[in-house]
C-alpha cells in the first residue's frame, strides 16, 4: 500500500515532500474526489483548490500522524463548501451537480453503476458524503462523524434517510394494467 510507503520514507530519510507524496497518493485522493463529488471535473476543481491550501502548510500536515486523512478530510471540507463559495463568485448560477451523460453500458453492471451515479447525484451533498465515505472509503461512523464535525447518531441518521431514498428512487414503479373486471366512473 502507497501509505507504508510514505511512512517509510519519512522514518528512514527524513520529512516526505509535497512532491513526493503527490506522486504517490494524489490518484487515490482524487479518486475518493470523483466518489464523493459524482462529477470528475467538479472532483479535479475541489482538488486543485485542496491543493492550493495543502502546499503552503505541507511542513504541518505532513508532520501529522495520518496526512492522508488530514487530506481527505479537506477534500470533504471542500466539497460541502463549494456551492456556498461559488455563490459569492457567480451569484446568478443556477449550480447543481452534473452527471455527464454516458454510452451504454455493455454490461448490466455497468448499467445499474450509472443508475445509482445518477440517483446518489440527486441526494443531499451531505447524505451522499456519508454514504460514500462509509461505502466507498470504508470508514466508521465515528471516523465519518470526525471528518464532517458532526456526531456519530448525525451519521447514522445521514444514511438511514439517504438508503431509504434510493430504495425508493431505485424501486422499478409496479406496472399499471386494467385488472379484470375494473368499472370506470364514466
Amino acid at each position: 500500500m502507497c501509505l507504508i510507503s510514505v511512512r517509510a520514507t519519512r522514518e528512514g530519510n527524513g520529512p516526505v515532500t509535497f512532491d513526493d507524496w503527490a506522486s504517490l497518493r494524489l490518484d487515490p485522493l482524487l479518486r475518493f474526489a470523483a466518489a464523493l463529488c459524482g462529477s470528475r471535473s467538479l472532483a479535479e476543481d475541489v482538488m486543485q483548490e485542496v491543493l492550493l491550501k495543502a502546499h503552503p502548510r505541507w511542513d504541518t500536515i505532513q508532520a501529522a500522524d495520518r496526512p492522508d486523512s488530514y487530506l481527505r478530510r479537506m477534500v470533504v471540507n471542500e466539497y460541502l463548501n463549494w456551492r456556498r463559495k461559488w455563490s459569492r463568485i457567480l451569484p446568478h448560477l443556477d449550480v447543481e451537480i452534473f452527471v455527464t451523460d454516458h454510452a451504454a453500458d455493455p454490461a448490466t453492471g455497468l448499467a445499474d453503476r450509472d443508475q445509482l451515479v445518477a440517483e446518489l447525484a440527486r441526494l443531499p451533498r451531505r447524505q451522499r458524503t456519508v454514504l460514500v465515505l462509509r461505502y466507498y472509503g470504508g470508514h466508521t461512523d465515528i471516523e465519518i462523524a470526525d471528518l464532517m464535525r458532526c456526531s456519530p447518531s448525525t451519521v447514522r441518521s445521514y444514511a438511514a434517510r439517504a438508503l431509504a431514498t434510493l430504495r425508493v428512487e431505485m424501486t422499478p414503479a409496479p406496472e399499471t394494467s386494467p385488472s379484470k373486471g375494473a368499472t370506470h366512473a364514466y
